[in-house]
C-alpha cells in the first residue's frame, strides 16, 4: 500500500483543529499543561484504555461519553493524572462540561484524559480559566502546541500524519502521544490521539482500532509499569466523504494498514523517548509456532532488565536473550533458537541452536553503541512472526524516577 508521511499531526486531517496552552496545573510556566482537539462535525470514535486495576477518572469518564461512538473533542491536561483522587470522576466530568460550554457543544461529546501525578486532586481553576485561551487557540497550526501540552516526562514531541488513498479519494490520518515512562501498555499506551477524515463507523473503528492495537501498542514496554491513565482514541469526521460502512472490505483492510503503519511510527517514538533512554531496541522474533508465541517471546525479550542494561553497556550478551525466551511462556524449541545483532554498523550472529559461537567482539561492540539496535531471534517451530519494541536501562531511569513529583 502506498502513502505518504506529511507535517501537521492532529490536524493534517480536514476539518480538526488543535491548541496547546499553559494554564497554571503545572508550576514551569515554560510548559504547556491543558491541550484540545476538536472537529468541526460530529464524528464517529473508538478508544481502548488500560487493564490496571486502579483505572483513571478520565479513563472511566471517556468510556461514558464513548457510549453512542460519537464525539466532537478531546481535552487533556498534564501535571495532574486525575487518579485515586476522592473527586475524580467530579472533576472528569467538570472538564468536559468547561469544555462543552465554551465550544458550543454537548458534554457527552467531550472525551477527557489526564496525564502526570497520581494521587492529588485537580484544582479546575487554571483549566475554567484557561479555557477561553484554548478554544480560541484552536487553529490548523496548533498541533504542535497540542502535542507539547500532554506530555510529562517526554523529551520530544510525538506526532505524525500520512496520507492514502481510499474509495478513489485522498484522506489522511493524524496523530499525537505522549509516553516515556510508565510504558509496558495492556490495550493501549500512555496517551494517543488519532484523528482522520476518513468516515468509517464507530463499530468497525472500534474493530480496527483493537486489531491494530494487539500488534503495535501491546508490543511496546519501557518499564514494564502499565500506566492507570492509558488512552488511545480514535477520531473519524469523514470530512473527505470516503466512507468504510458496513463491512470489512478492501476499503477497510487499506484503513487498517494506514492506521498500523502510523501506530508503529509511534510506537518507535515512544520507546526511542523511554526514560533515560540512549537506544531503540526493536526485537524482531520470526519462525514461532504461533502469533502469541512470537508475541511472547519478543515482548520478554524487550522486558528483560539485564537484557536491557546489557545493551546499554553496549554488551554482546546473548544469554540474556535466551534466558528472557525461556520465562516467555512461548511454545518453542530452545535448541533451534538463532540470535544475532544488527544496527547501521552491521550484523553479528552470536548464538546458532541454542547455543554460542564464536563471533567478532569488536564488530559486536560497534553494532551496539548504535543508536537503533535490533535483536533478531529465528526459532525453528513455526512461520509466525512478531516485533517488539523498548529501550536501554540507563543510570538516568532511576534518577528521573526518583524525584518525579518534583
Amino acid at each position: 500500500m502506498d502513502y505518504e508521511w506529511i507535517d501537521g499531526g492532529v490536524t493534517a486531517p480536514q476539518g480538526f483543529t488543535a491548541s496547546g496552552i499553559h494554564c497554571g496545573i503545572r508550576k514551569n510556566r515554560n510548559k504547556k499543561d491543558l491541550a484540545l482537539i476538536m472537529s468541526d462535525i460530529p464524528a464517529f470514535a473508538a478508544a481502548v484504555f488500560t487493564q490496571n486495576k486502579v483505572i483513571g477518572a478520565p479513563c472511566i469518564v471517556t468510556k461514558r461519553h464513548l457510549k453512542d461512538g460519537m464525539a466532537r473533542a478531546i481535552i487533556c491536561n498534564s501535571g495532574i493524572a486525575n487518579t485515586c483522587a476522592a473527586d475524580g470522576i467530579e472533576k472528569a466530568e467538570a472538564m468536559c462540561r468547561l469544555t462543552a460550554d465554551t465550544l458550543g457543544i454537548l458534554p457527552d461529546d467531550v472525551l477527557v484524559a489526564s496525564t502526570g501525578v497520581i494521587g492529588p486532586s485537580i484544582d479546575l481553576r487554571p483549566i475554567e480559566k484557561g479555557m477561553p485561551k484554548l478554544a480560541a487557540a484552536l487553529s490548523k497550526n496548533g498541533h504542535s502546541d497540542a502535542a507539547h501540552a500532554i506530555m510529562t516526562t517526554d523529551t520530544v514531541k510525538k506526532e505524525f500524519a500520512l496520507k492514502f488513498e481510499l474509495g478513489g479519494k485522498i484522506c489522511t490520518l493524524g496523530a499525537i502521544a505522549k509516553g516515556s515512562g510508565m510504558i509496558a501498555p495492556n490495550m493501549a499506551t500512555m496517551l494517543c490521539f488519532v484523528t482522520t477524515d476518513a468516515a468509517i463507523n464507530s463499530s468497525l473503528l472500534s474493530e480496527a482500532l483493537a486489531e491494530v492495537v494487539s500488534d503495535t501498542f501491546n508490543m511496546v514496554s519501557v518499564d514494564r509499569d502499565t500506566s492507570t491513565n492509558d488512552m488511545v482514541i480514535v477520531l473519524a469526521n469523514g470530512a473527505v466523504g470516503s466512507s468504510i460502512n458496513c463491512n470489512k472490505n478492501d476499503d477497510y483492510a487499506k484503513f487498517v494498514e494506514a492506521l498500523r503503519a502510523l501506530c508503529i511510527k509511534i510506537c518507535r517514538a515512544l520507546a526511542a523517548d523511554g526514560e533515560g533512554a540512549t537506544k531503540l531496541l526493536e526485537c524482531r522474533v520470526t519462525g514461532a509456532k504461533t502469533k502469541e508465541d512470537a508475541m511472547l517471546a519478543a515482548k520478554a525479550v524487550i522486558n528483560s532488565s539485564l537484557l536491557k542494561a546489557a545493551m546499554f553497556g553496549a554488551d554482546a550478551n546473548w544469554g540474556r536473550v535466551l534466558c528472557a525466551l525461556g520465562y516467555s511462556d512461548a511454545d518453542l524449541d530452545v535448541g533451534g533458537v538463532a540470535v544475532s545483532f544488527l544496527s547501521a554498523a552491521g550484523c553479528v550472529k552470536v548464538c546458532q541452536n541454542g547455543a554460542g559461537i564464536n563471533f567478532d567482539e569488536r564488530l559486536a561492540k560497534a553494532v551496539l553503541t548504535q543508536k537503533e539496535i535490533t535483536i533478531s531471534v529465528t526459532l525453528q517451530d513455526g512461520d509466525e512472526s512478531a516485533t517488539a519494541w523498548g529501550c536501554d536501562l540507563t543510570y538516568d531511569y532511576v534518577k528521573i524516577n526518583g524525584d518525579y513529583r518534583s
